[in-house]
């Protein structure tokens, strides 16, 4: 049974730091592409940042300089550094594996950047 599970969000002032961290099991997770996506109300979930199987990573444009993506492939783990948090950064956020186009999704942790 797959499972992406996350933690760490809440709630924190414009201007602080969280971590977020995704434990997955039931995949071969040193195989997959891993990733951050988010989803603010009445938006669409997009993407925050993915970080490969061989570790290149890539950001969206409102992170980069901000958020850094990094994973553990001996705890299966994938994290996600947010500093500098804007309230536009305020979203429910979903841990994501893929591997050859089958994508798995976590339950997400939400996250409010307060002003």
């Amino acid at each position: 049974q797959v499972q992406l599970v996350e933690s760490g969000g809440g709630l924190v002032q414009a201007g602080g730091s969280l971590r977020l961290s995704c434990a997955a099991s039931g995949i071969t997770f040193s195989a997959n592409t891993m990733g951050w996506y988010r989803q603010a109300p009445g938006k669409k979930r997009e993407l925050v940042a993915t970080i490969s199987s061989g570790g290149s990573t890539n950001y969206a444009d409102s992170v980069k300089g901000r958020f850094t993506i990094s994973r553990d492939n001996r705890k299966n783990t994938v994290d996600l550094q947010m500093s500098s948090l804007k309230p536009e950064d305020t979203a429910v956020y979903y841990c994501n594996a893929e591997l050859l186009g089958l994508r798995r999704w976590g339950q997400g942790t939400q996250v409010t950047v307060s002003s």
